[in-house]
């Protein structure tokens, strides 16, 4: 009786599922149905497919500096900062999953509070140091600004990771002659690859949608293109169509990540830490 009605419920589970992924595709091919079409068509009808196919709005995205700078300097500080922020994490976070000291539970809780806090309380401190130092409308000041956030988050990611490794292996390796770099390097680091990529997701993903931070510490030189979509509107009003293609060009990047890192965050979450 029981599988029997298991088998009734399976049918309504795949319904609700597609339902739900169709629900959740529509945004996404919305967008892309916009970014094929003329700004005329966009304002002036209502279809479900272009009427009048054109790849120009991307053409006009590739061709003009204004638009694919964007992605570059959005590119360059995404990846500086995952870089330093997963560097700076791993010691420490080997630190918490291995050594007890006087507030390690206080130190670890203060630094996922400052994960919690909003950019927006950090946004003027930041305009302000970073403008005394020289350092305003740079790729670094973004990526020094966003390691604020995402070193806790890498850091609680990471700990969880290393606590499931057994401290006997830490041992072994030293008895037999290992320094501790060699040993995290060349041991350490192998064992707990699948966190190392779940914390560098995040971290990257963060960087690459954070907009108000990117924002406010960039101007020209390094203005992400988060902040690019944002200043589209000229004297003929707002062109629809090149703002969908970059909308569609600016999820691309999300998406590869996602696709090569999936089962390293499903590892993270069987493991119950993400």
């Amino acid at each position: 009786m029981a599988d029997t009605a298991t088998a009734r419920r399976l049918p309504r589970v795949n319904v609700v599922m597609v339902l739900y992924l169709l629900f959740m595709l529509v945004p996404i091919y919305w967008l892309v149905n916009m970014s094929l079409k003329t700004n005329n068509e966009i304002l002036s009808s209502f279809s479900l497919w272009p009427q009048d196919l054109t790849f120009a709005n991307y053409m006009t995205i590739l061709t003009d500096a204004s638009w694919y700078m964007g992605y570059v300097n959005s590119i360059i500080y995404v990846t500086m900062n995952t870089v330093i922020s997963v560097a700076v994490a791993l010691p420490a976070a080997y630190a918490f999953s291995r050594y007890q000291f006087v507030g390690d539970k206080h130190l670890f809780f203060w630094l996922l509070t400052n994960r919690m806090a909003p950019p927006a309380v950090f946004a003027l401190p930041f305009f302000q140091l970073y403008s005394s130092v020289g350092l305003f409308d740079t790729h670094i000041a973004v990526a020094l600004a966003h390691t604020l956030f995402n070193v806790p988050l890498a850091v609680w990611i990471l700990e969880g990771f290393m606590r499931g490794v057994p401290k006997e292996i830490d041992e072994t390796a030293y008895i037999d002659g290992y320094s501790f770099p060699r040993f995290f390097v060349k041991i350490f680091m192998p064992l707990i690859a699948s966190g190392v990529g779940v914390a560098a997701f995040f971290c990257f993903m963060f960087s690459w949608v954070e907009l108000l931070l990117s924002r406010t510490l960039t101007s020209v030189d390094a203005k992400p293109i988060a902040a690019t979509m944002t200043r589209t509107v000229g004297a003929s009003g707002v062109d629809w169509g090149v703002l969908a293609a970059a909308g569609v060009l600016t999820i691309l990047p999300g998406a590869l990540v996602i696709y090569f890192v999936r089962n390293y965050i499903a590892k993270g979450f069987a493991l119950g830490r993400v």
